[in-house]
């Protein structure tokens, strides 16, 4: 990797943060002079390389085989105008998470993915000074664990609450492109980038060898679509709320999004239900729809007498693959507890088990080091303070689903529990902790 190039091109990128910051309300005209050879060589990097390839079948190793020419005639096109030509996206389904219905997936040609990235980097550093907090989702220096800690010291600071869960149906397919034009020229009005922008979204989906033109949406799996996505849903929803919204209202309440999942918190039940009245008629302007069955309203104020007679504990409620509920801590207070969502759990040991059946005549040493690095994925995720039960019961059906796939490796004899844990000696596996303990981070913070 070429240091001074990255170099050269983040002191390009803070120029843009400060001019943006410096005129926050002015939409930049001249982003695209930025880009030059450095910054594609920069893009290029930034490029995942084993992704997918696109309708022309192309690799990166393919396009990295005359690289600097490759670059040097991107560029020449892509700021000539008319000379560069977006391919459609190829389109592939790929199971939801319900493991019942398939989701479109849109893979871009590799130096499509390229310029897109060029472009992101150009649009970063402007939209991370417009961006509010309330935002996570594909953000430098953000995270879903980001987004969690907040709702929980948001609605710890208010005792509980009301908790809209909401759910946009279908947003990628449903970004209205005449809006989302208008939206952009409020911070960004340069010509090269609107150019390419309008290219992407207008290319088309390639499937079963028709192209398709869709009139809405912006196809998932383009290296763009994160950006926006997050550039529409900042002024659709988050600006709105900020700026509209909580003026009006009696009580607290905020607003957590990553990407499009979000949820909003109240304090009380009379401003929830305004907003949840007045939440669909604000989508609607921009072509968007709240999913019907997915979006609730949900009572989680903080439980006063749960042991009592006839007692009703409070609700909970899902987001980013966790379940949110009322608990009490160590000293018996009520505290906020969070633990691996019951689909996700379902979903991560049908794909561990999936996995280890393709991989069950692979050597054991081959099994153990790529078993280790899929269960740290799953700690370092889902291992939060206080999912220590979710954590133990995971890792103990791995080791039975490994046990159990080992044994038929041979008709002969099957493994015992003896030579199991003899096995687990040689070849053990991560324990079961919390990576993002709030009781590690206050002793080493």
């Amino acid at each position: 990797m070429d240091v001074s190039n990255s170099n050269t091109v983040s002191t390009k990128q803070e120029r843009i943060a400060e001019l943006a910051r410096k005129a926050p309300e002015m939409a930049l005209t001249s982003l695209s002079r930025h880009m030059d050879l450095d910054w594609l060589r920069e893009a290029f990097q930034r490029t995942r390389k084993d992704g997918a390839k696109g309708i022309d079948g192309q690799s990166a190793q393919d396009y990295a085989e005359n690289l600097e020419a490759n670059l040097q005639s991107l560029l020449d096109r892509a700021k000539s105008g008319d000379h560069y030509k977006a391919p459609p996206v190829r389109r592939v389904f790929i199971p939801k998470g319900d493991g019942k219905s398939l989701r479109p997936l849109g893979i871009p040609t590799f130096e499509d993915k390229l310029l897109q990235r060029a472009v992101v980097m150009l649009l970063e550093p402007l939209y991370e000074q417009t961006f509010l907090d309330c935002s996570y989702g594909f953000r430098p220096r953000r995270s879903a664990h980001q987004a969690l800690q907040e709702i929980w010291k948001q609605l710890m600071s208010m005792g509980g609450g009301w908790v809209l869960d909401a759910d946009i149906r279908q947003y990628f397919d449903r970004i209205d492109h005449g809006h989302l034009r208008e939206i952009l020229s409020h911070r960004m009005r340069d010509g090269v980038v609107k150019r390419l922008i309008g290219k992407w979204l207008n290319a088309g989906v390639w499937e079963e060898g028709g192209i398709t033109h869709p009139e809405t949406g912006s196809p998932q799996g383009g290296v763009i679509s994160p950006m926006l996505a997050n550039v529409y849903l900042h002024e659709v929803l988050d600006v709105w709320f900020e700026k509209e919204v909580k003026p009006r209202l009696q009580g607290r309440a905020f607003l957590i999004r990553f990407a499009d999942d979000f949820i909003m918190g109240f304090e009380w039940l009379s401003d929830a239900q305004r907003v949840r009245e007045a939440l669909p008629k604000r989508f609607q302007r921009f072509g968007l729809e709240l999913h019907p069955d997915k979006t609730k309203m949900v009572d989680f104020r903080m439980p006063r007498n749960p042991q009592g007679p006839g007692a009703k504990g409070p609700g909970s409620f899902d987001f980013l693959g966790f379940t949110h509920h009322w608990g009490k801590s160590m000293k018996g207070k009520p505290v906020i507890q969070r633990k691996t969502a019951k689909g996700r759990f379902s979903r991560a040991i049908k794909r561990m088990g999936e996995w280890m059946r393709k991989a069950m005549h692979l050597p054991v040493e081959v099994q153990h080091k790529m078993l280790r690095r899929r269960l740290l994925g799953h700690f370092n995720y889902y291992g939060i303070t206080g999912n220590s039960k979710s954590l133990v019961r995971y890792h103990w059906v791995v080791i039975n689903l490994w046990k159990k796939w080992l044994s038929r490796r041979s008709r002969k004899a099957r493994l015992t529990w003896e030579a199991m844990k003899r096995l687990l000696k040689r070849f053990p596996l991560p324990p079961p902790i919390a990576t993002h303990s709030e009781l590690r981070r206050t002793a080493n913070p």
